[in-house]
């Protein structure tokens, strides 16, 4: 029988706990599940590449049968190369369901072998995006329960 080999994509600018409710989940769906952290040159990230692997593999720990690995360029040809079945994706409003079903069937054209797969978070994370933790954290808020206790420790060294 063959195996079910998931990409959850991301920059994870920071890794959030919505993040890893989706990335748990799919831990228990799928056979393996590969976190892609994007290479992506037109952002410019708060945390460097490096520093993004450091945390994500760390949170990671607790399922073996999920990876981090970094790529660059078009999803499908990384999903092509690491012979991916699925593509997980996390949608919290309509807004996301608009943009993340355009990408699905950008992605069914170009290789249509590939499945995506859409996860809503858990009602608790459902408004929680990497853009709103860092935004909180420069500013002084406190992010206690909306990142692991490691990415808060480094957010807080880096935004003081």
């Amino acid at each position: 029988m063959k195996q079910v080999l998931a990409i959850y994509p991301g920059s994870f600018d920071p890794v959030t706990n919505g993040h890893l409710d989706l990335i748990e989940r799919g831990a228990k769906i799928f056979d393996r599940l590969i976190v892609g952290l994007l290479r992506n040159f037109d952002k410019e990230p708060l945390f460097s590449l490096d520093e993004r692997v450091e945390m994500l593999r760390e949170v990671v720990r607790p399922w073996p049968n999920v990876e981090v690995e970094v790529f660059s360029g078009l999803l499908v040809e990384y999903a092509k190369l690491r012979e991916a079945n699925v593509i997980l994706r996390g949608i919290r409003a309509v807004s996301d369901y608009e943009y993340e079903l355009q990408m699905a069937l950008m992605n069914r054209k170009l290789h249509p072998g590939l499945e995506t797969v859409f996860m809503m978070p858990a009602l608790s994370y459902s408004y929680l995006s990497s853009r709103l933790v860092r935004e909180i954290a420069q500013l002084g808020g406190s992010i206690k329960g909306l990142v692991p206790p490691v990415v808060e420790d480094r957010l807080r060294a880096k935004v003081l």
